[in-house]
This record gives C-alpha cells, sequence and structure tokens, in this order.
C-alpha cells in the first residue's frame, strides 16, 4: 500500500488532533499500557489454525512518561512497554511568520512497544546492505514496449497497404470478405476461445482469503526484478537510512517482528526473509516490495497515534507481499497487453491520419486504466486491509484503531481542504471508505483476537476517543474563527 505524502499543513493537524487527549476535557487516547495491562504480566496464546499446537509468549509492560522536547523511545529496562508523551509547538508552514496556532496546547504522541521474551525470531529478520542485482534479462525489459511498437507498425502498415491499392482490387477484397463472413467470425471466436482458455488454465487461489485470480508469474519472476528495485531504492535513500541504532527505528522492527512471529503459522510469513528500512522523510508513506523488502517513512511515525495503528499499517504492508499482489497483478497487466495489441493494431490499421490514431490509442490506455487497472488496485488494496487487520488482531494489538487513522487522515484532508479525486479516478479507495470497510471488518477481527487468548481490551474505545476529540478540535477552530470574523466586521464599520 503506497500513501500519497501530505503536506505540511496537514501535519499540524494531525499534531493538533493528537493534543486534544493531553486536555482535561477528554480522555486519554488509546491507553494501552495503563488501561490494558495495569503493569502486570500476561500470557498470550498464539493462534494455530490447526490447534494442534500453542505457543506461549510471555511478556512484561509498564508506562513512562517522557517530558522531553525529543522523541526519545530508548528504553532501559528489556520487557518494558512504555508510553512516550512529547509536546509540540505548533504553527502553519504555510504561513510562515503568522502567529503560532494553538499555541497554548500541547500534544501527546503515544508510542507503545513490547520487548517480547524467549521469543528467537530474528532468523526470519534481516537488515542486508546494498548489493549488486543479478542481471536482467533483456528481452524482459524490452518485450513489453517491443510489442506495443509492433502492433502500432503492422496497423500502420495495413493501412499504407489499403490505401495503395486500386479501387477494383478494394471491391474485390470487401466482395471476399462478405463471402466468408462465418469463416471471419469462427476464426475471432477461436481468438477469443484461445484468450479464455488462458485465463482459465492460469488461474489461483489467493492465499489466505481464497479468492481466485490470475496468476502468470510468480515470485521466482520477480526475484531479479525486485532485487533491482530494492537496489535503487536503497541508492535512492542512502544518505537517509535511520541506522538500527536509532530509537525510532527500533521501535517500527520490534513491531514489525512481533507481527511476522505472531503470524509464523501461516507459510507465506514464516518462509520469507524480512527486510526493515526506516527513512528520514516526512511523507506519510510505506511499501513493501514482493521479496519481503520493507520501507517505511518517518512521517508515518509522525501521523500513527500509538503502536496499534502502526500495527495494522505494517500488517497492510505485509499482507501485499503474503498475497503476492505484485505478481497478480503484472499478470493482469500481462494478458491486457495481449488484448491490446489487436485493439493498438486496429486502431492504427483503420484512423485515416496518425494524429486521429494517437488520440484513440490514448483513450484506449484511459479507458484501460479506468475499467481495469484502478478497480482492481482498490480491491486489492481492500483485501490487503483485510488481511492485515487479521495479522493485527493475531498480534494481541486493539483492532479498533484500525478505522481511526484512515478516519484522521479523512478530517486531516478535509480541514486543510486538500483536493479530493473521486474515488474511481484513484488506484487506491477513499479514507472514508476504507473506514467504513475497516469498521465491518473489525467484530471478525475480534474474534480472531479473542481465539488467540489475548488480554482483555481497554474498556475505552479509541473510535468513542477519536469522535469526542473530532468535535473538540472542531469547536475550537470554530471558537478562533468567531473573534476574527467580528473584529474584521468591525474594521469594515469603522472605515465605512
Amino acid at each position: 500500500m503506497e500513501m500519497a505524502a501530505l503536506s505540511g499543513s496537514r501535519n499540524s493537524v494531525l499534531i493538533r488532533l493528537t493534543s486534544l487527549a493531553s486536555r482535561g476535557e477528554c480522555f486519554s487516547p488509546y491507553a494501552f499500557s495503563c488501561g490494558f495491562t495495569n503493569g502486570q504480566q500476561h500470557q498470550v496464546t498464539k493462534w494455530n489454525k490447526s490447534n494442534s499446537t500453542r505457543s506461549y509468549v510471555t511478556a512484561s509492560l509498564s508506562s513512562h512518561i517522557n517530558e522531553s522536547q525529543g522523541w526519545l523511545l530508548n528504553p532501559r529496562n528489556a520487557d518494558i512497554c512504555r508510553v512516550m508523551h512529547r509536546p509540540y509547538t505548533l504553527f502553519h508552514p504555510r504561513a510562515e511568520g503568522k502567529e503560532l496556532l494553538f499555541r497554548t496546547l500541547s500534544s501527546q504522541k503515544l508510542q507503545n512497544f513490547c520487548e517480547i521474551e524467549n521469543v528467537q525470531m530474528f532468523r526470519l529478520f534481516h537488515v542486508s546492505s546494498a548489493q549488486k542485482a543479478a542481471p536482467l534479462s533483456i528481452f524482459f525489459i524490452i518485450l513489453k514496449p517491443a510489442q506495443k511498437l509492433l502492433a502500432i507498425i503492422l496497423g500502420r502498415s495495413i493501412r499504407k497497404w489499403w490505401r495503395a491499392l486500386p479501387p477494383n482490387k478494394k471491391e474485390l477484397l470487401k466482395e471476399a470478405a462478405r463471402r466468408n463472413t462465418w469463416k471471419i467470425v469462427f476464426i475471432l471466436c477461436s481468438v477469443g476461445i484461445i484468450f479464455i482458455m488462458f485465463y482459465c488454465t492460469n488461474l489461483d487461489d489467493t492465499p489466505i482469503t481464497g479468492r481466485a485470480r490470475l496468476l502468470v508469474f510468480g515470485k521466482e519472476h520477480f526475484a531479479q526484478l525486485s532485487q533491482m528495485e530494492y537496489n535503487m531504492w536503497v541508492e535512492e535513500f542512502k544518505n537517509k537510512m535511520l541506522p538500527e541504532t536509532d530509537p525510532r527505528y527500533q521501535v517500527v522492527k520490534k513491531v514489525f517482528v512481533h507481527l511476522v512471529e505472531s503470524n509464523k503459522d501461516i507459510p507465506q510469513v514464516s518462509e520469507c526473509r524480512w527486510t526493515l528500512h526506516v527513512v528520514e522523510d516526512p511523507g506519510i508513506n510505506a511499501f513493501m516490495l514482493p521479496t519481503g523488502h520493507m520501507f517505511v517513512f518517518t512521517g508515518m511515525l509522525a501521523a500513527v497515534l500509538d503502536i496499534n495503528q502502526l500495527s495494522f499499517i505494517l500488517g497492510h504492508e505485509i499482507a501485499h507481499a503474503v498475497l503476492e499482489h505484485a505478481a497478480e497483478k503484472a499478470s493482469l497487466e500481462h494478458f491486457l497487453d495481449l488484448l491490446s495489441l489487436i485493439l493498438l493494431t486496429v486502431i492504427w490499421a483503420v484512423c485515416p491520419q496518425d494524429s486521429l490514431a494517437v488520440i484513440g490509442q490514448w483513450i484506449h490506455g484511459r479507458f484501460r486504466e479506468l475499467l481495469f487497472h484502478r478497480p482492481y488496485s482498490r480491491t486489492l488494496e481492500a483485501e490487503a486491509d483485510k488481511v492485515g487487520l487479521h495479522f493485527t488482531a493475531k498480534a494481541c494489538m486493539d483492532v479498533r484503531a484500525s478505522s481511526v487513522f484512515w478516519q484522521l487522515m479523512e478530517l486531516a484532508d478535509t480541514i486543510t481542504e486538500q483536493p479530493k479525486l473521486p474515488e474511481w479516478l484513484s488506484t487506491h479507495p477513499s479514507h472514508e471508505n476504507r473506514a467504513e470497510h475497516l469498521e465491518r471488518l473489525i467484530p471478525e477481527a475480534l474474534q480472531i483476537r479473542d481465539q488467540c487468548n489475548c488480554p482483555s481490551l481497554p474498556s475505552q474505545d479509541p473510535r468513542l476517543i477519536f469522535r469526542l476529540s473530532k468535535q473538540q478540535f472542531l469547536q475550537a477552530s470554530r471558537d478562533k474563527e468567531a473573534p476574527n470574523i467580528t473584529h474584521h466586521g468591525l474594521d469594515k464599520t469603522k472605515a465605512s
């Protein structure tokens, strides 16, 4: 799941929303370590579908408040789950020199993480350095553009050949086509049957969900390509990579390792060699390569309210790799490319001028994008949300916080007046629809959590806390705007 980077003003809104919990009028949001554990030890039974084996993990959790300005998540003692607080100074980045927004309000960022005893998980997790990619097949790289080029050349050649024919030969060919209409129809139907057979013989069931999907390529086909892409990202971010000793990296690593450990009953999870990189970048973004290379931006760490939301985001990205969504999208692309060859040939053969053929090709590409690629991408994102939520539930996290994250993103977009594209133009579901979809999935995720014998959730529902915080934020915004409007009206009266 690749999320678009938010503007600085949106980050200000996110900080402002998290600050509401520190005020006396509202509950403390996501009181994970206090309400959830009360500093006690809990025995967590990790879920195994077969129910034949169960492994037990003991975690000791407590809370700690850091009053410093920096976000320092450096645990002094092992096996401690801390809540870190950071006050913020807020100002609007787009209006440099203007007064501080909400100057008197401090901001509370909850960052919880757990060190789990007696879990030998690092055999599944490693941090790899940049390596040279294995040589990629030149044929694999140039095949796709070469196919389109050949279709264009063929269609253009057919058009020129037809134009060069004398009128009498054109009439003879038209008459022959009318006499052999059924033969032409038979040939077209045979081509259609071939495509249908190709599609049906390459159907495969998606891991975990069991959804039928076209899968022409597998992970082995993406090994070299993914390695090349990985090296490209490592090279691009080489000066922004956080070292392993950085507290922020350690937080993400603990959450990531705990998610993988909690879901190692799934073969695709336990067999993968996971790699984590945390990038110093303000963009709210995280993405996973097909081979298990995870990149998390520090902007994402600033956007999530607590460990539960971070766990859901990482679980979503792990789900993309486990479900082989990259191979699935490439397979669909390959199938549509084969169909497009015929359409491109027809477009360049029928259009009387090259300019019209270019316009026709552009329209074909836009229809293909809107009718196939974007809806399919939204379907895969929704599936990754569902599976990622299940991963989070098996890790005994508070799955109720998942929908809150997208509600927060939606509110931030609304307040900062971010331009909104219709969902049918986007590769991702809208924030609002994503939150609603997760709300429908949360009851099932809570059942999975109960099957794992997880400790009880805190009585304070993060969804209710967010609604209260949202009301306070909007009310504070209205109260701040009202004096400005009154003052502006008085100035106009005096001037008149």
